[in-house]
């Protein structure tokens, strides 16, 4: 390779380049932005819900949120998280990541589901509205941050 090719494979790199890295050019930062919003809505879900169950059903209606929050939210947010954690790596490694985290998340679901399934100390209302909106609410914020990003496009 010349010294002339090697210098326009650095041209990124190189402070005198006339091109600038802009903070468009991440390629993870879609995925960061809808992490962002989906754990922003999922708090904002989980506050109002905590306000309306525990209001209309007390403790176990506080439990009820709490758990419903942790397994919807926490597992759409889990598969954003190892896509971005594999962001860097090739299309297999990612695949086998984020299959294995759907097989993880289904295996700690089934065992906290079984766990929990004869206990009295939460509201099953409760736990089965804010799991399903939160699962709703934190993909759309997600999918909302995705599509929004203001991304470098090369056609």
């Amino acid at each position: 390779m010349s010294a002339e090719n090697t210098d326009n494979t650095n041209n990124a790199q190189n402070p005198d380049s006339p091109f600038e890295i802009s903070e468009y050019d991440d390629h993870r930062r879609p995925l960061q932005r809808a992490l962002k919003f989906g754990t922003i809505a999922l708090v904002v879900l989980t506050i109002i819900s905590l306000a309306i169950w525990g209001f209309t059903r007390g403790v176990p209606g506080v439990w009820g949120v709490v758990i419903g929050a942790l397994i919807g939210g926490g597992f759409v947010l889990f598969t954003a998280l190892s896509v971005l954690f594999t962001a860097n790596s090739n299309v297999t490694t990612t695949g086998a990541v984020v299959l294995g985290s759907w097989l993880l998340k289904i295996i700690i679901l089934v065992i906290v589901l079984a766990v929990i399934k004869d206990m009295t100390f939460y509201d099953n209302t409760a736990l089965f509205v804010t799991l399903v909106i939160a699962l709703v609410v934190v993909l759309l914020t997600e999918v909302w941050g995705v599509v929004t990003s203001r991304v470098t496009y090369v056609g």
